[in-house]
């Protein structure tokens, strides 16, 4: 077995069973709200419509937007309780997905509630009523066992698309089998990437059959067909659960990372320190800049690396560019008296948004400076990665040197470098750590304005574990430990064409370069 599929089925059961245990509690609320609409909606046309439209309009909205937009709502929900009642939660992970995948679920269970429920016979209805049977006894005797297997084709409808979307739930913070697509497409690991759709696609398939036996059953009025499948259906969401039960214990810490190979190596530099402390580690990947920094300062992480610049542009709403040095000095204090957030300390090297061109390119054009860009921009297509177009820096930038591009497209960072590469982008809005730059032959263009701010890459606490010795102690030897060579070499191994290391080898390989004694 190759490295890379061994290390695949070693997560499987932690992935599983996330996805598992969110896509059935999402099902289970899915079906518990919508039944008794479908029967509302079956006796009332004037509600019919209403309710039907709405769950077809929270179908036309993307399943991730909507597990995006939970995570605010949540926030702020938990912040008022918590001034409220003194508690909050986690509107983080499993709470926010949830609630998307149980809207996400309504519609084929309300569309075929209410047309099974309509669809009995009339003369049926009217022979319960003449036995004197009352509207409750009529629904729960008659109705709905005539509909159930109609109501059973929308269930299992619903399950299907529930496990597919519960795959989109990583960006919020839960884990599911979307880690392995959404870090196999960043790092290029295709072994993950096929690995999860194959997992997610024979999860989808398993509870289809198992969810058909008890539709079987109840066209049949086959009491053993439902009790199988139902048995069924509970064992296998007990086995998978089942591995979960050790995991999340108290004392444990939950270390964040954002989309990009960097940031899966940093993060496993720290949980291998924490580790080696003796701690227990879970791992949040695959996070928005906005939400992993609102899940540290609300405690639902508790340590991640982040950039100065992104804090200093998106947190504290800065576009002044005091120096690398005063906007780390600047925002240690800031972060600490408005969120109680510690800055650890920077790790020593930076990785800073840098507008990027393809060497020859940028000599045939005449381009050495983003200046000189400006003069040449409505004729190129800009590639930029997910967030940059829509951040404060770009703003800053597009504002100080007039930018217009003739066309600007977005993509995951890996493809960025890529459409670079191929000639679909001629400029791109890469990062300075990254070792592509070197290795593509890539031209950084210069800054004459300062438009861009500074970006070292700093160690954040969340402020629950402020007072944390362990995790202070383990990690503060990382501080000013790492220069940007030893990073670019680290990310190259992880992102070059061949011979790929996984994050986590290339953490190792970090940690000896930085802890081997000098020569």
């Amino acid at each position: 077995m190759s490295p890379r599929l061994a290390s695949a089925f070693a997560l499987l059961p932690e992935y599983l069973g996330w996805h598992v245990l969110l896509s059935f509690s999402a099902l289970v609320l899915g079906v518990a709200i919508s039944l008794p609409l479908a029967v509302a909606a079956s006796r009332s046309a004037r509600l019919r419509w209403p309710v039907l439209a709405g769950a077809s309009l929270i179908q036309t909205i993307p399943s991730l937007a909507l597990l995006a937009l939970f995570y605010p709502l949540l926030l702020a929900l938990s912040a008022l309780s918590l001034a409220t009642f003194g508690r909050g939660f986690s509107a983080l992970g499993f709470l926010p997905s949830l609630l998307a995948l149980t809207l996400y679920s309504m519609l084929p269970i309300l569309r075929n509630g209410a047309a099974g429920i309509l669809g009995v016979d009339p003369a049926i209805r009217e022979a319960a009523d003449g036995v004197g049977m009352t509207a409750r006894q009529r629904l729960f005797q008659v109705e709905l066992p005539l509909a159930a297997p109609v109501i059973m084709a929308g269930v299992r409808t619903a399950a299907v698309w529930t496990i597919g979307a519960a795959t989109l739930s990583t960006p919020v913070g839960q884990t599911s089998l979307g880690n392995y697509i959404f870090a196999g497409l960043q790092t290029e690991n295709w072994v993950f990437v096929l690995f999860g759709c194959a997992a997610s696609a024979g999860l989808a398939l398993i509870a289809d059959q198992l969810l058909g036996l008890i539709e079987a059953g109840a066209r049949r009025r086959d009491l053993r067909l439902v009790a199988l499948g139902a048995v069924g259906l509970l064992i296998g969401v007990a086995l998978a659960v089942a591995p979960l039960l050790g995991l999340g214990k108290t004392g444990s810490y939950v270390v964040g990372a954002k989309n990009f190979s960097e940031q899966y190596i940093l993060a496993e530099v720290i949980a291998g320190r924490l580790e080696k402390a003796g701690a227990q580690v879970s791992r949040k990947e695959d996070l928005g800049s906005a939400v992993a920094y609102r899940a540290l300062a609300a405690g639902e992480l508790d340590v991640y690396v982040d950039y100065s610049g992104t804090l200093w542009t998106n947190v504290l709403n800065r576009k002044d560019n005091p120096g690398r040095a005063e906007v780390l000095k600047q925002l240690t204090a800031e972060l600490k008296r408005q969120d109680g957030v510690v800055v650890l300390g920077s790790l020593g090297f930076e990785n800073a948004y840098a507008l990027t061109m393809r060497a020859d390119r940028a000599k045939a054009l005449g381009v050495a400076s983003i200046a000189d860009l400006a003069r040449e921009a409505p004729k190129l297509t800009l590639g930029s990665d997910l967030e940059f177009l829509s951040r404060p820096e770009w703003k800053a930038v597009e504002t100080a040197y007039d930018l217009r591009f003739k066309t600007k497209r977005s993509y995951q960072p890996t493809f960025m470098y890529r459409a670079l590469q191929g000639g679909e982008a001629d400029v791109i809005s890469a990062f300075s750590s990254d070792g592509r730059i070197a290795a593509h032959r890539l031209m950084i263009l210069s800054d004459p304005k300062g438009a861009i701010p500074p970006y070292d890459a700093v160690v954040l606490i969340s402020p629950k574990r402020a007072g944390d010795r362990r995790l202070t102690e383990a990690l503060k030897p990382l501080v000013g430990r790492i220069p940007v060579q030893a990073m670019q070499a680290a990310n190259y191994s992880v992102d070059r064409d061949q011979g790929k290391a996984s994050p986590a080898e290339a953490a190792r390989a970090l940690e000896t370069a930085i802890t081997a004694p000098p020569r």
